[in-house]
């Protein structure tokens, strides 16, 4: 169907691949450990859209230029980068504002910010644009004469396996949270440990080459 090849194969390549801590994942299970499984959710669903953009990108070429250009590449590299870090200050400085308990029982993140959070940390990283580029030509045939609805096609079998991941962990880092009766202090620590991954992985992206 439409030249796609071997798609068992991509289905659990695209599971293997999903199950790759990153980003993404640390997010989702940051927000459903502090928030539940409604912001773990809403970030899962972030991502999903974010990954949608760059399977669409790719199938109508667009992340060629990523791939070719080292301005480009340079600049989305940097924005992502930069935004990770930002959260990874942001965090920093929420919890350590005061320790005390009404400062942190302030107003949680509302589901919308988490959601856009998801998107931003998704789309700005030029690396999963890259990799849909390099990967999805694999599982379609050259003789296809869809290639772009292909694309469109393996992507959203990837994009529902890995939401399907996604809110997986986000519901079990929801339901360890309530089981383990996390405490304040607890999820101050929790929130510090996620910002230095944010931080971390932020300056892996700035540091990251092209190729």
């Amino acid at each position: 169907m439409l030249g796609i090849e071997n798609l068992w194969l991509f289905v659990v390549s695209g599971l293997l691949l999903n199950m790759i801590p990153g980003p993404d994942s640390l997010l989702i299970a940051g927000r459903a450990a502090t928030q539940g499984f409604k912001a773990g959710s809403a970030a899962a669903l972030g991502i999903g859209t974010g990954t949608m953009i760059h399977i669409v990108a790719a199938a109508l070429g667009l992340s060629a230029v990523l791939a070719s250009s080292a301005t480009a590449f340079t600049v989305v590299k940097i924005l992502g980068g930069a935004y990770l870090i930002y959260m990874a200050i942001s965090m920093l400085r929420s919890s350590s504002a005061d320790g005390n308990t009404e400062v942190m029982q302030k107003p949680k993140a509302s589901l919308k910010r988490i959601y856009y959070q998801g998107f931003i940390t998704n789309l700005f990283n030029p690396k999963i644009a890259v990799f849909f580029l390099a990967f999805m030509p694999q599982f379609i045939s050259a003789s296809s004469d869809n290639k772009a609805l292909a694309f469109i096609v393996l992507g959203l079998i990837f994009n529902v396996n890995g939401m399907l991941w996604c809110h997986l962990i986000a519901w079990a880092s929801s339901s360890l949270s309530n089981k383990l009766s996390v405490s304040i202090t607890t999820k101050k620590w929790l929130s510090r440990v996620t910002a230095s991954l944010f931080g971390v992985f932020g300056i892996r992206l700035l540091l990251t080459s092209q190729s």
